[in-house]
């Protein structure tokens, strides 16, 4: 089994997505056709951007579309699971593209196994991270009033191919989140790697480390490739 990493810097948020949806297609066509197809994980950051998934509230967006373009932010509405949340410089997202019939997984594992990759990431800094019931992603203290988000996961799947997925705030600036309910949550906060270390974390350094525990994790040999994007969409 192999997991293509597709090792980006900063990309918009639009450009990722069609990235997303074209590697998306591509698998369903391949798989429809019984064709091979191909597990991808696109590993970069983003520009400031807030997300609204299918389920999510409007009303969980607290500022104006003038007040977005104050902050230099820009807004989507898209077709995860999941609320509202927000990606930016400092963070790490991962789109994992993949053919779950090769994994012998189905969504709810997968899902499960997300977590359990951020939970681990998370202990080789000595953080302990843990699930909130009946709220997807990795937290901190999630068993009291301290709670608060680490890792955001929304994800959609069809015909057992994935896409979107986690976003792992690395030295993110937490002041983006005051602007959102995360998630619909009016109660909980979010933090950071360096909110947590009182320091900053390489966010190469930081891919290496998701890299080793995706191999692990879906018992996978890994490829990495920085030219992904000119290599598959000329």
């Amino acid at each position: 089994m192999t997991i293509h990493i597709a090792n980006f810097s900063t990309i918009d948020y639009a450009r990722a997505w069609n990235l997303q949806q074209e590697t998306f297609n591509k698998n369903i066509e391949n798989k429809t056709a019984g064709l091979e197809t191909q597990n991808t994980l696109m590993l970069l950051e983003h520009p400031h951007v807030y997300t609204l998934g299918k389920s999510g509230e409007k009303e969980n967006l607290l500022i104006s579309d003038e007040f977005l373009k104050e902050i230099g932010a820009t807004f989507y509405s898209i077709d995860r699971g999941g609320d509202i949340t927000y990606h930016g410089p400092g963070q790490l997202v991962g789109y994992p593209i993949f053919d779950l019939d090769t994994f012998k997984m189905g969504v709810r594992a997968y899902v499960h196994t997300l977590e359990e990759i951020m939970i681990e990431f998370c202990s080789l800094y000595n953080i302990k991270a843990g699930r909130l019931e009946g709220a997807a992603g990795v937290w901190l203290d999630a068993d009291n009033a301290r709670a608060r988000k680490i890792c955001a996961i929304g994800v959609k799947a069809s015909r057992s191919v994935t896409m979107h997925g986690f976003a792992l705030n690395v030295n993110t600036d937490l002041k983006y989140f005051d602007f959102i309910n995360p998630c619909g949550f009016t109660d909980k906060r979010s933090t950071s790697l360096e909110a947590e270390l009182g320091r900053k974390i390489e966010i190469e350094e930081v891919k290496n480390q998701i890299s080793t525990l995706f191999a692990k994790f879906f018992r996978a040999e890994i490829v990495t490739s920085q030219n992904y994007e000119l290599q598959n969409y000329k």
